[in-house]
């Protein structure tokens, strides 16, 4: 497997409706899907989707949601090194869909794949060493994506952690990262400084990059784009249109899996990032978040115009 993944999966309760619901209102929905959820899983499925070749490390129930996720995975490619927990259920999340803008609002059980722990990953650090991308986010516990990524980092894999949801991060974790891809929300969770414009932007991904992340803090800006800041010097990086936005659920998955496959493939730091820019601006134009993620021809016939 030249990808590793470690995160979960939840099962995604989504809701679409023409305008968020202020505090203690109830409105009429348009649409509820239940569907396969998880950064981790929704980032293994688009690495694989996209033609990576993938593990993911999670913990599952013993219900009919992880029999979701097995399906899913099966479908997508993605080879499963989970861990079946008899105490604690398959996770959940309640996704609220705007109707029109396609903004969303998430709530994240994460059940079973909470208990991820440190002998999860150690059972598993001969397949993370042997890979060539290392990729994990936080909403597993942080220790657990710690020790995930120094195994990594320690046998020269490229290392990639997107910190959603954002929590607070101590320099050595951030050290252990070659690449850092948060969201505007979060950049501004973990710097602490506004992120509104591609000013703030490069002046949160500085402060990022200079806690100790070796090649590149990566912010993604939604309709805007992302901001890349690589030490040296800053870029933005356009968004890829593919026709109508009609659900931004799972944009920054499809980002991270797509970069990941482009790391793994040996592309450049551009190449890469164009890469994952056009996956996910694919996954935007389709309702829900693994069911989104696009295939390989497709990609590339977008690349290709």
């Amino acid at each position: 497997m030249n990808i590793l993944v470690l995160g979960i999966f939840v099962a995604d309760a989504a809701f679409r409706c023409d305008r968020m619901p202020a505090v203690g209102e109830t409105r009429i929905g348009t649409g509820f899907t239940l569907g396969p959820g998880g950064k981790g899983s929704n980032q293994a499925v688009a690495a694989a989707r996209a033609g990576g070749t993938v593990g993911l490390i999670s913990r599952l129930g013993q219900d009919t949601f992880a029999d979701m996720a097995e399906e899913v995975w099966r479908a997508a490619g993605v080879t499963p090194l989970v861990t079946r927990d008899a105490e604690h259920p398959t996770g959940a999340a309640g996704i609220f869909v705007e109707e029109g803008t396609g903004r969303n609002a998430i709530v994240v059980s994460p059940g079973a794949a909470g208990q991820l722990s440190l002998a999860d990953v150690e059972a598993r650090a001969g397949a993370i060493a042997g890979a060539k991308v290392a990729m994990t986010q936080l909403e597993q516990p942080i220790t657990t994506a710690q020790r995930f990524l120094e195994i990594a980092a320690a046998a020269g894999v490229i290392t990639v952690l997107n910190p959603a949801p954002a929590a607070e991060i101590r320099d050595d974790l951030l050290a252990l990262c070659d690449y850092l891809t948060p969201n505007e929300t979060e950049a501004e969770a973990l710097t602490g400084l506004p992120v509104t414009t591609l000013a703030e932007a490069e002046a949160a991904a500085r402060a990022l990059m200079a806690r100790g992340v070796r090649k590149g803090v990566i912010v993604t800006l939604g309709d805007q784009g992302a901001y890349l800041w690589d030490g040296v010097q800053g870029a933005r990086l356009p968004p890829v249109h593919a026709g109508p936005t009609l659900d931004t659920t799972g944009a920054g998955d499809a980002f991270n899996g797509g970069f990941a496959t482009a790391l793994a493939e040996g592309q450049g730091l551009p190449d890469a990032l164009r890469f994952a820019s056009t996956v996910a601006g694919l996954s935007v134009t389709r309702i829900g978040t693994a069911a989104a993620m696009p295939d390989r021809a497709e990609v590339q016939a977008l690349l290709a115009r």
